[in-house]
Protein backbone atom coordinates (compact mmCIF):
# COMPACT_ATOMS: atom_id res chain seq x y z
CA UNK A 1 0.00 0.00 0.00
CA UNK A 2 0.93 3.37 -1.13
CA UNK A 3 1.86 6.18 1.26
CA UNK A 4 -0.86 9.33 0.96
CA UNK A 5 1.58 12.21 0.58
CA UNK A 6 5.85 12.48 0.92
CA UNK A 7 7.83 15.27 1.23
CA UNK A 8 11.44 15.60 0.61
CA UNK A 9 13.52 18.49 -0.02
CA UNK A 10 17.05 19.62 -1.04
CA UNK A 11 19.10 22.18 -3.00
CA UNK A 12 18.90 19.87 -5.98
CA UNK A 13 22.11 21.43 -7.41
CA UNK A 14 23.92 19.76 -10.51
CA UNK A 15 21.30 17.32 -9.94
CA UNK A 16 22.91 14.05 -10.32
CA UNK A 17 22.33 10.13 -9.82
CA UNK A 18 21.37 10.20 -5.84
CA UNK A 19 19.15 13.04 -6.51
CA UNK A 20 17.41 11.13 -8.94
CA UNK A 21 17.81 7.95 -6.21
CA UNK A 22 16.20 9.81 -3.24
CA UNK A 23 13.03 11.11 -5.84
CA UNK A 24 12.68 7.18 -6.82
CA UNK A 25 12.36 6.25 -3.27
CA UNK A 26 10.15 8.74 -2.55
CA UNK A 27 7.92 8.13 -5.88
CA UNK A 28 8.40 4.54 -5.29
CA UNK A 29 6.26 5.16 -1.49
CA UNK A 30 4.04 7.55 -2.42
CA UNK A 31 0.88 8.16 -4.73
CA UNK A 32 2.00 12.24 -3.94
CA UNK A 33 5.47 13.39 -3.61
CA UNK A 34 6.00 17.65 -2.18
CA UNK A 35 9.16 18.44 -3.11
CA UNK A 36 11.13 21.29 -1.19
CA UNK A 37 13.59 23.06 -3.37
CA UNK A 38 15.31 25.52 -1.61
CA UNK A 39 15.23 29.38 -2.67
CA UNK A 40 18.56 31.01 -4.04
CA UNK A 41 19.09 32.88 -1.12
CA UNK A 42 19.07 30.20 1.52
CA UNK A 43 20.89 27.94 -0.93
CA UNK A 44 23.73 30.51 -1.33
CA UNK A 45 23.85 30.96 2.53
CA UNK A 46 25.38 27.76 3.22
CA UNK A 47 27.68 27.58 0.11
CA UNK A 48 30.94 29.33 -0.84
CA UNK A 49 30.55 28.54 -4.87
CA UNK A 50 27.71 29.39 -6.85
CA UNK A 51 24.93 27.97 -6.71
CA UNK A 52 22.56 27.14 -10.34
CA UNK A 53 19.17 29.62 -9.73
CA UNK A 54 16.19 28.18 -8.58
CA UNK A 55 14.86 27.99 -11.99
CA UNK A 56 17.29 25.89 -13.34
CA UNK A 57 17.11 23.24 -10.82
CA UNK A 58 12.89 23.18 -10.43
CA UNK A 59 12.96 22.67 -14.05
CA UNK A 60 15.35 19.38 -14.04
CA UNK A 61 13.63 18.21 -10.86
CA UNK A 62 10.05 18.60 -12.56
CA UNK A 63 11.71 17.25 -15.77
CA UNK A 64 12.56 13.95 -13.97
CA UNK A 65 9.45 14.16 -11.92
CA UNK A 66 7.23 13.40 -14.89
CA UNK A 67 9.01 10.93 -15.96
CA UNK A 68 7.91 9.09 -12.42
CA UNK A 69 4.43 9.43 -13.96
CA UNK A 70 2.60 10.55 -9.98
CA UNK A 71 1.52 13.44 -8.94
CA UNK A 72 3.62 15.93 -7.32
CA UNK A 73 4.31 19.23 -6.41
CA UNK A 74 7.47 21.84 -6.33
CA UNK A 75 7.83 24.13 -3.82
CA UNK A 76 10.36 27.01 -3.07
CA UNK A 77 11.48 26.74 0.86
CA UNK A 78 13.31 29.73 2.25
CA UNK A 79 14.09 27.26 5.64
CA UNK A 80 15.06 23.79 7.19
CA UNK A 81 11.42 23.22 7.08
CA UNK A 82 9.02 23.81 4.46
CA UNK A 83 5.67 22.79 5.00
CA UNK A 84 7.15 19.49 6.52
CA UNK A 85 6.26 20.94 9.93
CA UNK A 86 2.60 22.66 9.54
CA UNK A 87 1.15 20.13 6.76
CA UNK A 88 -1.15 17.63 8.46
CA UNK A 89 -1.67 15.60 5.19
CA UNK A 90 1.86 14.62 5.24
CA UNK A 91 2.87 10.28 6.60
CA UNK A 92 6.54 10.59 5.42
CA UNK A 93 10.12 12.06 4.95
CA UNK A 94 12.65 11.20 2.88
CA UNK A 95 15.91 12.70 3.89
CA UNK A 96 19.82 11.47 3.19
CA UNK A 97 21.89 10.38 5.32
CA UNK A 98 23.32 13.80 5.78
CA UNK A 99 19.91 15.37 6.71
CA UNK A 100 17.98 12.23 8.79
CA UNK A 101 18.81 14.74 11.85
CA UNK A 102 16.60 17.25 10.42
CA UNK A 103 14.04 15.02 9.85
CA UNK A 104 13.90 14.31 13.81
CA UNK A 105 13.92 17.80 14.33
CA UNK A 106 11.13 18.27 12.24
CA UNK A 107 9.45 15.34 14.32
CA UNK A 108 10.06 17.36 17.41
CA UNK A 109 8.49 20.25 15.93
CA UNK A 110 5.20 18.47 14.50
CA UNK A 111 4.80 17.10 17.74
CA UNK A 112 4.86 20.26 19.51
CA UNK A 113 2.22 21.32 17.26
CA UNK A 114 0.04 18.61 17.89
CA UNK A 115 0.94 16.87 14.70
CA UNK A 116 1.82 13.04 13.35
CA UNK A 117 5.26 12.36 13.42
CA UNK A 118 6.55 11.53 10.14
CA UNK A 119 8.12 8.00 9.14
CA UNK A 120 11.47 8.82 8.11
CA UNK A 121 13.19 7.03 5.61
CA UNK A 122 16.77 7.58 5.48
CA UNK A 123 18.23 6.68 1.72
CA UNK A 124 21.97 5.59 1.77
CA UNK A 125 24.65 7.77 0.01
CA UNK A 126 24.62 7.01 -3.73
CA UNK A 127 28.37 6.28 -4.54
CA UNK A 128 30.86 7.27 -7.52
CA UNK A 129 32.52 4.45 -8.57
CA UNK A 130 35.80 5.37 -6.05
CA UNK A 131 33.34 4.24 -3.24
CA UNK A 132 33.04 7.95 -2.02
CA UNK A 133 29.62 9.61 -1.94
CA UNK A 134 27.93 11.57 -5.64
CA UNK A 135 27.77 15.32 -4.76
CA UNK A 136 27.15 18.54 -6.39
CA UNK A 137 30.81 20.26 -4.81
CA UNK A 138 32.29 16.65 -6.52
CA UNK A 139 30.97 17.20 -9.55
CA UNK A 140 31.69 20.84 -9.34
CA UNK A 141 35.51 20.12 -8.97
CA UNK A 142 35.47 17.63 -12.01
CA UNK A 143 36.64 14.67 -9.84
CA UNK A 144 33.25 12.97 -11.22
CA UNK A 145 30.71 13.22 -12.93
CA UNK A 146 26.92 13.41 -12.50
CA UNK A 147 26.24 9.54 -12.74
CA UNK A 148 29.92 9.11 -10.60
CA UNK A 149 32.25 8.58 -12.92
CA UNK A 150 35.97 9.73 -12.33
CA UNK A 151 36.75 12.40 -14.48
Amino acid sequence: MLLKKTIVGGTFDNFHKGHRDLLQIAFDLSDYVVIGITSDQFAQRFRTEEVESFKTRSGVVRHVCNEFGKEFKIIEINDFYGPSTTDPELVAIVVSEETSLRAKEINAVRMKKGLKKLIIVEVPFTLAEDGLPISSERIRRGEIDKEGNLA
